[in-house]
């Protein structure tokens, strides 16, 4: 269910594309679907329809995904009217709510399990403040009800099993039931929950899995709870990493917004960020303050303080034992090898740079190919737009280019070859020459510079 408004998010993008871990609330909960090796998936969209469905369209995976409009939002009971046109009356339908993010799959087989194909079974758990939620009636261990809470009497509110709003039940049954709805209720609505009372009539048993897990049924209504699941999955994430061995500076500042892959002895300084897939393999070291995407780092990597790496589409790769930072940046398509050097301030983009390559200070890698052992000045850069159009510069092995040079692609440097400092190459340079390429220095003796005029007492 993605119909909902949200109105306490104040936002005007619709609540289930706002996001946890970078990542919309409701692309999460057809993640976990994906886990359960669904059939299909039918998102119901209401307010704000087509930006969630456009959000969406291509991120079903390996799910058929459909979409179907409740309009106008007329409670959750009519929501799951909107789907039954495209569901089949076999297998087991479970309803799941598109800001409830972090349920886990395996909680979800469990219920469908409990389910078995001919139950009705709901995800419950125990509050110490049930107030707002659907309270559980039972009969003994029997669920015969669930009353909403502006419905309940006062013994009914002093239940504090609630139901989390998540459901496995029969398709055919859930059709049945669906179709006996009414709204004569204190809101006027036709509440899902009215299936529970339908289905004690019909003398189908439903079962309850109680879970103590409240992050698993947490649901988001304001920017205030957002934040605080935020903080609570972030803690989860790296309670696993410590206990899967890496060493975090402080878990309390580390965000992780993707999928973070970790060899041996790693360790994260704090107040990093890792987005999309990032693997980090055995030894490698982050320093504070870095943000990591889409990358691959090889084994003994330092990946120095206020580093900035991010791989798009293409990715980038940074060699064993190589150096970055600090405050470098790596941008889509940066290959660096082994033991190469990356320092402060330098740029690196859809480039590769073999092992040993160097280039400390104040420079930019652009469309370049770098041999083995090429040191790259400070103040360097390969000039690869023309305005138009992009060209690639080759800088063969050994190549020494000093401080503060141009080079204007498409150009070659040969293997050991050497440009002077301040030069602008725009022609290759054969292997082992040195080129010079700059205006020549004149001198001026007692020169005398220009004076200011004295200020005026007038």
């Amino acid at each position: 269910m993605a119909a909902g408004k949200g109105t306490r998010m104040k936002s005007r993008l619709p609540k289930v594309l706002q996001r946890l871990a970078h990542v919309p609330l409701v692309q999460h909960v057809l993640a976990t679907a994906q886990q359960l090796q669904a059939r299909s998936a039918v998102v119901i969209t209401g307010h704000g329809a087509p930006q969630v469905e456009a959000a969406l369209a291509d991120k079903g995976g390996g799910l058929a995904l459909s979409f179907v409009r409740q309009e106008p939002q007329l409670g959750t009971g009519h929501a799951v009217q909107q789907a039954v046109p495209v569901l089949g009356d076999d297998g087991v339908v479970v309803v799941l709510s598109g800001d409830v993010p972090l349920t886990q799959a395996d909680t979800l087989q469990n219920l469908i399990a409990l389910c078995a194909g001919q139950h009705l079974a709901l995800l419950t758990i125990d509050l110490a403040d049930p107030t707002g939620y659907g309270r559980v009636v039972r009969d003994g261990n029997a669920v015969q009800a669930i009353v909403e809470h502006k419905d309940a009497n006062a013994a009914q509110r002093a239940i504090n099993e609630i139901y989390s709003g998540i459901m496995a039940v029969p398709a055919a049954l859930l059709k049945r039931w669906l179709a006996r709805l009414d709204n004569n209720n204190a809101q006027g609505e036709y509440y899902l929950t009215d299936i529970v009372k339908f289905a004690a009539q019909d003398g189908v048993v439903v079962l309850a899995q109680k879970t103590t897990d409240a992050l698993q049924v947490a649901g988001i209504n304001s920017p205030v709870q957002l934040a605080d699941l935020e903080r609570s999955f972030q803690q989860r994430q790296a309670l696993a990493l410590m206990e899967a061995g890496v060493r975090l500076a402080d878990p309390a500042r580390l965000d992780v917004r993707g999928r973070l892959v970790c060899g041996m002895d790693v360790e994260i300084d704090v107040n990093c960020v890792f987005e999309g897939n990032v693997s980090l393999a055995d030894g490698v070291v982050v320093g504070a303050n870095c943000v990591l995407a889409n990358c691959t780092i090889a084994a003994g990597a330092v990946i120095h303080p206020f580093t900035h790496i991010d791989g798009g589409a293409q990715g980038a790769s940074v060699g064993e034992g190589a150096l970055i930072g600090p405050f470098a940046r790596l941008r889509p398509g940066a290959q660096l090898g082994a033991q190469v050097h990356i320092g402060n301030f330098v740029e690196v983009k859809n480039s590769t740079l073999a092992d040993g390559a160097k280039a400390n200070h104040l420079a930019y890698l652009g469309d370049a190919t770098v041999g083995e052992r090429v040191n790259f000045g400070a103040g360097s850069i390969t000039a690869n737009y023309d305005g138009a159009n992009k060209h690639r510069t080759v800088i063969e092995a050994d190549v020494h280019v000093g401080s503060n040079c141009v080079l204007v692609a498409p150009v070659t440097l040969g293997a050991g070859a050497t440009v002077g400092g301040g030069s602008t190459i725009t022609k290759d340079v054969p292997p082992g020459a040195l080129s010079v390429a700059r205006g020549k220095q004149t001198n001026l003796a007692n020169y005398k510079r220009p004076v200011k005029a004295p200020k005026s007492l007038g």
